[in-house]
């Protein structure tokens, strides 16, 4: 069974706010991050175990959908959501809900997983790979 989505729990720091008071929309890149990095971890993975052993995950394309703004000292809620079964990438979405758990923005990124010493593309690591479905 594959081990697709984790859930993380954060509040919106002042810094994180626009004159509005409003999340700026650089933050919710930041916020995916947060939510992949969590994901791996629930995997018993990292991307510092995967940096030290060649492989980097850049990411490749980012999209996103605000449909109700974030405010500073919103408590929310990630659901990050591996959505592909992964060979040269990894596939993610996202949804980000507010403490009325109402979703507020919906993104994806797709990552390419690269070997660290020829910048070229490799296949998704096959310990990381059985790591994400049970055997």
């Amino acid at each position: 069974m594959c081990k697709k989505s984790n859930q993380i729990q954060f509040r919106v720091r002042y810094g994180e706010t626009d004159q509005m008071g409003i999340v700026h929309h650089a933050n919710y890149a930041r916020y995916f991050e947060m939510g992949r990095i969590e994901w791996l971890r629930a995997l018993g993975s990292s991307y510092a175990s995967l940096e030290s052993s060649g492989v980097l995950l850049p990411v490749l394309s980012l999209s996103m959908s605000f449909n109700k703004p974030v405010m500073f000292d919103d408590e929310l809620v990630l659901e990050t959501t591996l959505i592909k079964e992964p060979n040269y990438y990894l596939e993610f979405t996202y949804k980000l809900f507010n403490q009325d758990q109402i979703c507020c923005t919906e993104g994806h990124t797709k990552l390419v997983f690269l070997n660290a010493d020829s910048r070229k593309p490799i296949r998704c690591p096959k310990d990381l790979f059985n790591r994400m479905w049970d055997s």
